[in-house]
């Protein structure tokens, strides 16, 4: 079996990475995600969680990540089949969905459907039903699901998702009351694995917003510790998706840079920004890609 992994942030379109993870001096036509797509594999979709792209958004994605051949989308499902559960949505909501989503699916850049659900969404009869019916709607598109109450974390409901065709996303997060705890479970042939940091403090905090919530650098030692769970679920699955969440001040693309330091075993190329933002980049970086290397604009 081969083992291939990606290793990528969540998302990568924030205000708080301009003169971080982004250059200051950049002009209006710099392009985000083709910046990124040269440090990583992967890079998560987060957009689509609030508003599904459209076929043209996606095929312009597939264009500032062409130049990297090894390149790979991970896709976060909208929310309306995920936390707005009054009814389920009709066939012109999964048009939407699945009419954005094609040209990824299409040119073999789709590695995986995230469908995310909250705290709130605990194992009863009717959420598996509910669940069942999102994954039979998607199921061609490889679902993921990621869930966050500990009523889930068991062999019956992984039994369930293998049944779907669906993997799991082991999550690394503040372990609080009943919340899941970090695993290395593969129910399917591809292996998702998401940092969402360990800010206990704004986790479940009503007055703390997404950047608060998410505002969390892990350590050496921690990614570390971190590293078995990744490196089993490597060994046990063809493909593997590493994703941070931990977005606040570009610590997701620290810790991405730091994990792909520590699974390659080599040094890494760093935006200079970054590393002159965050001097434990310096070292493991091999220095910065050189603007004849690439195209940026």
């Amino acid at each position: 079996m081969e083992h291939e992994y990606y290793i990528g942030p969540a998302g990568w379109s924030y205000r708080d990475w301009e003169g971080i993870v982004y250059p200051t001096t950049a002009k209006k036509s710099f392009n985000e995600l083709k910046y990124i797509s040269h440090y990583f594999d992967t890079v998560e979709i987060n957009s689509s969680f609030y508003r599904p792209p459209s076929a043209q958004t996606t095929k312009k994605w597939l264009e500032s990540v062409s130049d990297n051949k090894c390149f790979s989308f991970t896709y976060k499902l909208w929310n309306r089949y995920t936390h707005h559960r009054d009814d389920f949505p009709g066939q012109e909501e999964e048009t939407i969905v699945k009419h954005g989503i094609e040209p990824l699916l299409k040119n073999n850049k789709l590695g995986a459907m995230l469908i995310q659900f909250p705290w709130s969404f605990k194992m009863t009869s009717e959420n598996l039903k509910w669940l069942g019916k999102v994954l039979s709607t998607f199921v061609d598109y490889l679902p993921i699901v990621e869930i966050r109450h500990s009523s889930w974390q068991n062999q019956d409901f992984f039994d369930f998702l293998k049944e779907h065709q669906a993997g799991y996303a082991n999550i690394d997060q503040p372990v609080i009351g009943e919340s899941v705890v970090i695993s290395q479970v593969t129910p399917g042939d591809v292996a998702y694995i998401r940092f969402h940091g360990r800010n206990e403090s704004n986790w479940f905090s009503e007055s703390s917003d997404a950047a608060s919530r998410y505002d969390y650098l892990y350590n050496s030692s921690e990614l570390s510790e971190l590293l078995k769970s990744i490196s089993i679920l490597i060994e046990n699955s063809p493909k593997t998706y590493i994703i941070f969440n931990n977005h606040s001040r570009g610590q997701a693309v620290v810790n991405a840079l730091q994990t792909s330091f520590l699974l390659a075993e080599e040094k890494v190329y760093v935006p200079q920004p970054l590393e002159s933002y965050y001097s434990e980049l310096k070292s493991i970086s091999k220095g910065d890609i050189q603007p004849a290397q690439i195209s940026l604009f």
